[in-house]
């Protein structure tokens, strides 16, 4: 398995990141993909993704909540941070017309543009939606076939929006949301409608730890740890063995981010 989305860089994991990485690794989970969400978050990320060599990549991105603060669309400093190999994919970018921290105008500009530059580098896209559904398919729409590969990641969204998406041939990140009964159950519900070659498996970390997780860890935050707890509970909702989504959802992730094999 490999946890493509992991925000390393948050102040929580400043005191232990470390080990962090060690019980990912007890844990069986065999690669991380770091997420970048601002400039500075992406060179953050992509130092971390160097200290532990194919095991942890990078991406390099901004995104929606930090929109407000681009004042140059040809990102330069992203440009720069997708020469380096370690860096695997554009963004996070995409729309969040739930926080609404930047202005909708910048946050779609800014999103079209990062599409525009992967569509340039030849890169796949590490996409975020929230609450904008309608505005975020039309923005991508025009752009898709110009893009090698696009995952929309911690999709929480209804049967008609994964139809949509699917249709785009978008792959698409599950997270822990899946495994909370409250918010959870359209997800568990329809995440068995997405193709094996398109599943791929998350924490968001350390957001979203798994609340049917037992015993309670002490902490709210989540770490790569969880990610068999999560990938089990999709296999469950999916009738499908644990062991066969996560072989699936590995040869899926190494395809789709162009890794070799990460060390386990």
């Amino acid at each position: 398995m490999i946890d493509i989305g992991v925000n390393l860089t948050n102040s929580r994991f400043d005191k232990d990141r470390d080990e962090v990485i060690s019980r990912a690794q007890q844990a069986g989970v065999n690669g991380l993909i770091l997420t970048g969400t601002s400039i500075e978050e992406s060179q953050q990320a992509l130092q971390m993704a160097r200290r532990w060599p194919q095991y942890c990549y990078s991406t390099a991105g901004v995104h929606p909540h930090d929109a407000k603060t681009v004042d140059d669309l040809t990102f330069p400093q992203i440009r720069d941070l997708a020469l380096s190999p370690e860096v695997v994919a554009i963004g996070e970018c995409g729309l969040d017309f739930n926080r609404d921290f930047s202005p909708r105008p910048q946050q779609e500009a800014v999103f079209e543009a990062q599409l525009a530059l992967a569509a340039e580098l030849n890169m796949p896209v590490f996409m975020h939606c929230r609450d904008a559904h309608e505005r975020f398919i039309d923005i991508l729409k025009p752009w898709r076939d110009k893009l090698p590969a696009a995952v929309l990641h911690c999709f929480t969204g209804s049967d008609s929006e994964l139809r949509e998406c699917l249709a785009l041939d978008l792959h698409i990140g599950i997270t822990g949301w899946v495994c909370d009964e409250r918010r959870g159950t359209e997800l568990r519900n329809i995440v068995q409608y997405i193709p094996d070659n398109r599943l791929m498996i998350e924490t968001d970390c350390p957001y979203l730890l798994p609340r049917d997780y037992r015993p309670k860890p002490k902490s709210s935050r989540n770490e790569p740890k969880f990610l068999p707890h999560i990938a089990t509970v999709i296999a469950e909702c999916r009738r499908q063995p644990a062991e066969v989504v996560m072989a699936q959802s590995y040869t899926t992730t190494k395809a789709f981010f162009q890794i070799g094999s990460p060390v386990t």
